[in-house]
């Protein structure tokens, strides 16, 4: 499946026009590799994938998000005192 349709599928773009600025920036940052490949349907197509840096990034994400993640469901559940 393509990450157009996965993004779109789960609500985190509205459009594909707003996938390509991200993926440009991400490019540039270093976070991702592109390759050029032919396509039988029409021009040449550019393919992305995760770099070395993209992948340490996306994992040190994760680990901030779980810890982000479970502070505030101790909120929600009432098990710390926010006042």
């Amino acid at each position: 499946m393509e990450l157009v349709d996965v993004l779109t599928k789960h609500g985190l773009i509205a459009s594909e026009g707003t996938i390509y600025p991200l993926l440009s920036r991400l490019r540039k940052q270093g976070l991702v590799d592109t390759t050029w490949r032919e396509s039988e349907l029409g021009p040449p197509r550019r393919y992305y994938g995760l770099s070395a840096d993209g992948i340490a990034t996306g994992d040190r994400f994760a680990s901030d998000w779980m810890s982000l993640s479970e502070s505030v469901n101790k909120i929600i559940r009432g098990e710390v005192d926010v006042a």
